[in-house]
């Protein structure tokens, strides 16, 4: 943006600036050749009336005289001629023979032609200026004279007055430029300013704030619009923190003296039920883990994984053996598929629930007499935990949306939900390097992805 609006303001600046300079250049050099030529012509007719008086008296000594001086003094050339187009006073100096150029003028001259203004010609472009006028008596032509001079000393004078010209443009041009960068700096100084707190605030800084002191007035209420939403946000962030706290420090309390009479009931129990007893407590375990999770993140804004090698088959095996109750209540038969282990370093408790919030997903949308099929396996570099079920599916516009936050499909618009189950599973994959992938299956249903790094890449995340 910076780049953009210098060259808005320096453009413009630029093009007005050489074109002011042409323009003057121009003028200057116009004004100096009109100085020289009429110079030229009070020579001329200084020349023309001494002329006149030699040519009636017939006589070429005194006006000889005259132009060598004039020569001598002024290194400025001036021959007459006779009627006949002969050279009759030249200084003493015999007369070559005349360019054409010349030539056409004295044959011009003595038609009665007197000399035309020059046309303008760049400095460097003639290296002598020549004029010619009739010489009259009585209206008769009597003879010609001509008035050659070289324009080196004009032609310095333009040359210094371009050079002067250009030095000053060339620092206007300097200072403009200075004046723009300046300018761009204060008007995108709140912009920048309004950048780097967007940044702070990402990274977690939320007290950060922008001040409202500089730049144009447009940019100040904008910054303060800023101020006033990051007050804003930061209102609600820290109103959900205190929940997330207050809820997770309550709901610890019950579980545990939920877990303290599992633990009486278990005294009474025979040793039939000793495999239900313990998974009631990895439950309520996996649950005071979850608890803590929730309490770490509402504290400091983030959670705090704990890394460790695990065998994703045996675990999903465990959450399903966990969801076959609830499933066969509702008539569905959920299966694992597949036994070899599949090892991966990464946080126990985030892939459950995220694998619980998948499952329960299938398990709310299945019909009655289905099957849901979980598998745990190796795709290259990663480890899949993969969910299949036979519900009525999605069609292929709607599976990017599944991910979204309080997203439900039409058709499945009468049975109850939040649409947050998948975004949650998303979230928390996110957290470990992760992510979810939903695919629609061609015979019906969805087929769910937890997509996990291996044991290599995981352990090399981890170090970094």
């Amino acid at each position: 943006m910076r780049r953009r609006l210098i060259v808005v303001f320096l453009v413009p600046l630029v093009a007005i600036l050489v074109s002011l300079g042409g323009a003057a250049a121009w003028s200057a050099t116009r004004s100096t050749q009109q100085a020289f030529y009429t110079q030229q012509l009070g020579d001329l007719g200084y020349f023309v009336t001494s002329a006149r008086q030699a040519l009636r008296s017939g006589s070429a000594t005194v006006i000889d005289a005259e132009v060598r001086r004039f020569r001598e003094v002024y290194d400025i050339d001036v021959v007459v001629f006779d009627p006949s187009g002969t050279v009759w006073a030249a200084g003493g100096d015999e007369a070559g023979v005349l360019p054409d150029d010349q030539a056409a003028r004295v044959g011009l001259a003595l038609s009665g032609r007197r000399a035309e203004p020059p046309a303008p010609v760049l400095p460097w472009s003639a290296t002598q200026s020549t004029v010619v006028e009739p010489v009259f008596d009585d209206g008769d032509v009597i003879g010609a004279v001509m008035v050659s001079a070289d324009v080196g000393a004009p032609r310095t004078e333009i040359i210094q007055q371009i050079v002067l010209l250009s030095a000053v443009a060339v620092f206007s041009v300097v200072v403009g430029v200075m004046l723009v960068f300046r300018l761009a700096r204060w008007v995108l100084a709140p912009v920048r300013r309004l950048d780097e707190a967007m940044v702070a605030i990402e990274r977690g800084a939320m007290d950060t704030r922008v001040a409202e002191d500089t730049g144009p007035p447009e940019l100040r209420r904008m910054t303060r619009v800023f101020n006033g939403m990051a007050d804003e946000i930061e209102r609600v962030m820290t109103r959900q923190q205190e929940f997330a706290v207050n809820a997770s420090h309550e709901l610890r309390n019950p579980l545990n003296a939920l877990l303290l009479r599992v633990e009486h009931l278990a005294t009474g129990l025979g040793r039939e039920w000793q495999h239900d007893v313990e998974e009631t407590r990895e439950e309520g375990r996996r649950m005071t883990r979850i608890l803590e999770t929730l309490l770490g993140l509402a504290r400091g804004g983030r959670a705090d994984t704990t890394i460790s090698a695990v065998d994703l088959t045996t675990l999903a095996a465990r959450r399903v053996e966990a969801w076959r109750e609830v499933a066969a209540q509702q008539g569905i038969t959920i299966t694992m598929r597949g036994s070899a282990a599949v090892m991966s370093v990464t946080d126990r408790t985030i892939v459950e629930s995220a694998l619980d919030a998948v499952i329960d997903n299938a398990v709310k949308y299945s019909p009655a007499d289905s099957t849901i099929e979980v598998e745990a396996a190796r795709d290259d570099a990663l480890c899949l935990v993969t969910v299949r079920d036979q519900g009525p599916g999605l069609a292929d516009d709607e599976v990017a949306a599944a991910t979204g936050r309080f997203w439900r499909s039409d058709e499945v618009a009468d049975k109850p939900g939040s649409g947050l189950g998948l975004a949650i599973a998303t979230d928390l994959l996110d957290v470990i390097g992760g992510g979810l992938r939903v695919e629609s299956r061609a015979r019906g249903g969805l087929r769910v992805s937890l997509i996990l790094p291996d044991g290599a890449a995981a352990r090399d995340g981890a170090v970094a």
